[in-house]
């Protein structure tokens, strides 16, 4: 189980393979026929969504990077998802697409003579896939877009081009349509979501072994991403390294660069990327195998196992939310963590204290992708419940749904002392509850893909691949 790993280190079978194929991928087109399917399922899609709201074209911005406050330097570069969602791959600074229904895609590609930078090029599979046009200057590519664009009649523009200044910009009911649809991916999608999952496993083994060899937080980052292919500029999310007490932060973002004098726990939470598509997967290990910390760790382990196992079609994500509560009070009585029931540990909402963020989100182009709480395309919303705030998914799920579990079990201070104040302070055994405060908590996270059936879990396999349970 994932608690009880010990802490000898160990050869990972296939994890340099896996950093070999992330490598080599990135540098190929992709699958030419999944991707081409993918292109077949958003033509139709765009279309509804545009003539649902009256419009002939729409132009689609990729962005361009801006450079911080007083400085001549810019962050790391990130598509427009909506342009990425048809061209996945980032070099596309300044690219605009023209979507229009039963029309082929055309693509306005940047292709600058420059010196000081490597100048993008536009890849060899885009002139099969759209209708190409290559510009040296961002200025004539906007001219030439903005031109097609009225030809076609009424259009509209996602992004936040300047260019656009004249065009109405990202129509709310627009937007609501296309992310409506985002939630159920297409066959490539998934398969780089799959894909982004192997090579955040192959980083999490290898931040697993430098933990039980004694690296400190910047050193365990390190580890990850050497052995997950990628540089800070590729993650889908800032790595969340965090060991001991640390980890009772939900988004820890330091990393401390000497390992801690007494090792009590660690907790990463930390994805990849393929073709722009994320992983997001959390794992938590004790430094102590065998001790109660390392128990609790196996038996949410097992919970969350359990209840991904009641995954299908056509049930509600709050249900899954409300399921885990559930199983999380019956650990706390099991654990001894409180003298109360688990029954009636739920009834007090002494779980929401120890699991104060929501189960899970959507996952795709974006780590928390979009549409969580959509009710329908229309831009109808199904807001989490006052009982469970935070919850960012409230759909039903569908099959081509891909979202994550992600279970917890926190000791955070702030909330602790909460429960302390309230009318429940009595049903908790609080010497039980501090003895374990020195590990800050713990946290679980696959990747689940809702099929016609069941579920697939995508981490799960991913593990399993690499010989660890």
């Amino acid at each position: 189980m994932i608690g009880s790993i010990g802490a000898q280190s160990t050869r990972i079978p296939g994890r340099e393979a896996s950093v070999l194929r992330v490598i080599i991928d990135r540098v190929n087109p992709a699958s030419e026929q999944l991707y081409r399917s993918h292109l077949d399922a958003l033509a139709p899609r765009w279309a509804a969504a545009l003539e649902a709201e009256n419009l002939d074209a729409v132009l689609v911005s990729a962005g361009a990077p801006r450079n911080y406050l007083f400085d001549d330097h810019a962050p790391f570069f990130r598509p427009n998802p909506h342009f990425a969602l048809w061209f996945p791959q980032e070099r596309c600074e300044h690219a605009i697409l023209l979507i229009a229904p039963a029309k082929r895609p055309r693509l306005f590609y940047l292709q600058p003579d420059d010196y000081w930078h490597l100048p993008q090029q536009a890849p060899e599979w885009a002139g099969g896939c759209f209708e190409l046009s290559v510009y040296s200057d961002p200025d004539d590519l906007r001219d030439a877009a903005r031109a097609a664009a009225a030809e076609l009649g009424s259009s509209a523009c996602i992004g936040d081009d300047p260019a656009f200044d004249n065009c109405p910009a990202n129509p709310p009911k627009l937007i609501d349509r296309l992310h409506y649809q985002r939630a159920c991916k297409t066959e490539f999608e998934i398969d780089c979501i799959r894909r982004a999952t192997e090579a955040g496993v192959s980083g999490h083994l290898a931040a697993r072994d430098a933990f039980f060899s004694g690296a400190s937080e910047l050193e365990i980052l390190r580890a990850f991403l050497a052995a997950s292919g990628q540089t800070e500029g590729d993650l889908p999310y800032p790595c969340i390294i965090a060991q001991n007490e640390h980890a009772a932060t939900l988004h820890y973002q330091y990393y401390d660069r000497t390992a801690p004098v007494s090792r009590h726990s660690f907790l990463i939470d930390a994805g990849a990327r393929w073709r722009g598509y994320a992983s997001d997967i959390t794992r938590t290990y004790t430094a102590t195998p065998g001790d109660v910390f390392s128990d609790l760790i196996d038996a949410l382990d097992a919970a969350q196992r359990q209840l991904i196992d009641t995954i299908r079609p056509d049930i509600g994500y709050l249900d899954l939310h409300v399921d885990m509560h559930r199983r999380l009070c019956s650990l706390l009585a099991e654990f001894g963590l409180v003298r109360c029931t688990a029954e009636a540990a739920f009834e007090l909402g002494i779980s929401k204290t120890f699991l104060p963020h929501g189960l899970g989100h959507l996952l795709g182009l974006q780590v928390h992708d979009v549409g969580g709480h959509q009710a329908g395309p229309g831009g109808e919303l199904s807001p989490p419940p006052s009982d469970y705030p935070t919850l960012r998914l409230t759909r039903i799920t569908a099959p081509g749904m891909v979202f994550t579990i992600e279970p917890g079990l926190y000791l955070i201070p702030m909330l602790l002392d909460e429960l302390r104040a309230g009318d429940a302070a009595s049903e908790v055994d609080w010497p039980a509850v501090e003895a374990l405060a020195p590990c800050g908590g713990i946290r679980i996270e696959d990747n689940v893909l809702v099929t016609g059936t069941g579920s697939r879990n995508f981490t799960r396999e991913a593990f399993a691949a690499a010989g660890v349970s």
